[in-house]
């Protein structure tokens, strides 16, 4: 069972459990409901405390956390080796490879990230939970941040930064925003589109990193997390990605939509701050050779 102890500094003096749990603590209020359903679920110096009890400055609260159980099956024989970039004992962050979906579908039901994770975490003994902290696309590749428990899942997305890599085509130079409402395409089930009517708010931060063979390697930050923003933003002002041909790019270079999450920076429960990158993939290298786009200077 996990838990976690958070002592009380002087400014929450005379505050109540609830307060200081819901607020600087980040505990939501579904998993504070559920701790209280669990024995011993919030204690301090071994007394059970509830919501509405007020605290003084020192005192340390234990949160313990109602254990968990994946509701299906894993499936190890499909699962290749997890890649793992950071580890401790809240968070895990993942180093996705290409082609592989967070979870199971029609199509694929072994193989997933799930799967992969799960098999990880239960040859180590762990608790088998899986709680990614975004997604990303089948074809996407780069850090996934992966929760271990219900307290960091909800604790660390506040806290996540990521910086995205992108070839796009056509030349751009210096930097822009992009600020379009996304939402899905009348014609399709899966396609986003610029939507001023039905979609939801978008902010997408670009910078040109290097320019050559008629692409843009470009760093991307987001202010939003909307389903294929940076392919949809960046197509919206007439630079699709490559290899993204859902969104007009073209797959002669590429097979995929040249896009990886490279760098994701959060605050982990245990481990306190933390800056993990992942390196670029074999086909995003090869992308680069052949546009020459150099990989030894700083990005």
């Amino acid at each position: 069972m996990h838990q976690y102890t958070f002592t009380v500094p002087e400014r929450y003096e005379g505050v109540s459990v609830r307060g200081f749990l819901r607020g600087p603590c980040r505990v939501s209020a579904r998993l504070l409901a559920q701790c209280k359903r669990v024995e011993h679920g919030i204690t301090s110096a071994g007394v059970q405390r509830i919501a509405t009890d007020h605290l003084h400055a020192g005192d340390v609260l234990t949160l313990r956390l109602p254990e968990e159980r994946e509701r299906f099956p894993v499936h190890p024989n499909g699962a290749p080796p997890l890649s793992v970039l950071y580890e401790d004992a809240s968070v895990l962050a993942a180093d996705k490879p290409p082609h592989m979906i967070i979870y199971a579908r029609a199509s694929q039901l072994t193989g997933t990230l799930r799967d992969v994770a799960l098999t990880y975490l239960k040859q180590r003994d762990e608790t088998a939970a899986f709680h990614p902290l975004y997604r990303l696309d089948r074809d996407t590749t780069g850090i996934v941040l992966l929760a271990k428990d219900r307290y960091a899942a909800s604790a660390v997305p506040p806290t996540v930064r990521k910086i995205y890599w992108a070839v796009c085509e056509g030349l751009l130079t210096g930097k822009g925003t992009v600020n379009s409402p996304i939402g899905p395409a009348d014609d399709s089930k899966v396609r986003q589109c610029i939507s001023s009517t039905h979609g939801r708010p978008a902010v997408t931060h670009w910078q040109a990193v290097f320019a050559s063979g008629g692409h843009t390697l470009v760093r991307c930050i987001l202010e939003t997390g909307r389903t294929h923003q940076i392919r949809v933003h960046m197509a919206s002002i007439g630079h699709p990605l490559a290899g993204d041909d859902f969104y007009g790019g073209s797959r002669n270079l590429i097979s995929r939509q040249a896009l990886h999450c490279g760098t994701v920076n959060f605050v982990s429960p245990c481990g306190g701050r933390q800056n993990i990158t992942a390196p670029f993939p074999a086909d995003f290298r090869r992308l680069l050779y052949r546009l020459r786009i150099p990989l030894d200077r700083p990005l």
